[in-house]
């Protein structure tokens, strides 16, 4: 098992189109398809294989949530890009961010189950904890609808590209109109240091558990058929012939949610609170849980003037800081523990700083 190819960017400025210019080692130029968000321009960067699979790069003098980017050649998003393309010269970018992100909560249940309600309890309790993601869809916008706070608002033709590029986890036709959930908006969730709550369907279930996404799927369902078939009949909301079909969809909503490996979790919505108070222990979300957002201490990412590595250690050199009595000169980028990737982000970096004193060397965490 060897290194990823050893690529020398020839700046960023020459990429273009749907395509960048790299070089391998015999210097033989090859024009790639670039998936995914690509970094802003500079020409001031340090491209380092990780493995087979990907290019850890770092581009100095950026600010700190544009300074380290993946280029992934040979992951599982790529080789399936690869397939869907008919081309083996597919890359793709991800941007790197510090620390991790708490795992996106999939809820389920058939309609009446009553997971809108839990899922309002739980914003009302936690509100700076949980986020939705806002839904994509071709549809034009109704009145006083906002785009970007109810949906995306697209053309079909863009979406239906950026369905074939991966980057949504489920998606499905209604009444002649896309609807689905981009892996960005997922993300945006994440990158405010929230949780995201995805209230989708089975079959959308069924599509973000076969995606890349790392989450927790739960399934809300009554105690049984006829239970529920009283909650939608008390409703005296739709005629006999609506509440029939939401009847059958219901019915398999419920035969789908047993399927083995599909849900982590499920939930009998007998008794709203007890109901509540489980969903909340299978969170996590205890009496002495903080309702609200602590932020991480973070040290500013520095000019990078040498690179080197060891294991899943990259070991930067800057002579720009200083601390005291300390040369804070050094630091380590653990990439030990990485997850998630191309079409979104990839989390789970760890810096922290080494520096050298009189009568020794010790780490900044």
């Amino acid at each position: 098992m060897g290194e990823a190819p050893a690529f020398l960017f020839d700046d960023l400025q020459k990429s273009n189109g749907n395509g960048v210019d790299l070089f391998c080692r015999g210097r033989e130029t090859t024009t790639i398809v670039v998936l995914g968000t690509k970094p802003s321009l500079s020409s001031d960067l340090w491209a380092l294989p990780l493995g087979e699979d990907r290019v850890l790069v770092i581009k100095n003098g950026a600010s700190t949530d544009d300074n380290l980017w993946f280029l992934e050649v040979d992951t599982p998003y790529v080789r399936q890009q690869k397939k869907v393309l008919g081309s083996d010269n597919v890359v793709a970018w991800s941007k790197g961010v510090m620390g991790y992100a708490g795992k996106p909560i999939v809820i389920s249940g058939p309609s009446g189950v009553g997971k809108g309600t839990l899922i309002a309890m739980l914003m009302k309790e936690f509100p700076s904890m949980f986020g939705f993601s806002v839904s994509h869809t071709t549809r034009a916008s109704r009145e006083k609808e906002v785009n970007g706070v109810h949906y995306h608002f697209t053309e079909r033709s863009v979406m239906e590209k950026d369905i074939k590029d991966g980057k949504f986890l489920e998606f499905a036709q209604v009444h002649g109109n896309l609807y689905g959930t981009s892996v960005e908006s997922v993300e945006v969730v994440a990158d405010s240091g929230k949780r995201c709550i995805l209230d989708i369907d089975v079959q959308g279930a069924k599509s973000v558990r076969a995606s890349s996404l790392d989450a927790i799927f739960i399934f809300i369902c009554p105690p049984s058929y006829e239970d529920l078939e009283k909650r939608l009949r008390s409703r005296g909301t739709e005629t006999e012939e609506q509440l029939q079909k939401r009847l059958r969809n219901a019915k398999g909503e419920l035969e789908q949610g047993k399927s083995p490996g599909l849900f982590d979790h499920v939930l009998v919505n007998d008794d709203l609170e007890a109901c509540y108070q489980s969903l909340k222990n299978l969170l996590g979300l205890d009496k002495s849980a903080d309702k609200t957002n602590q932020s991480v201490p973070k040290i500013g990412f520095p000019m990078v003037n040498l690179v080197s590595k060891v294991g899943n250690k990259i070991y930067l050199n800057s002579t720009m800081l200083n601390l005291g009595n300390a040369s804070k000169n050094s630091f380590v980028l653990d990439v030990s523990s990485l997850k998630g990737g191309a079409p979104g982000r990839t989390r789970g970096l760890d810096l922290y700083s080494v520096f050298s004193l009189a009568n020794g060397f010790g780490m900044l965490s």
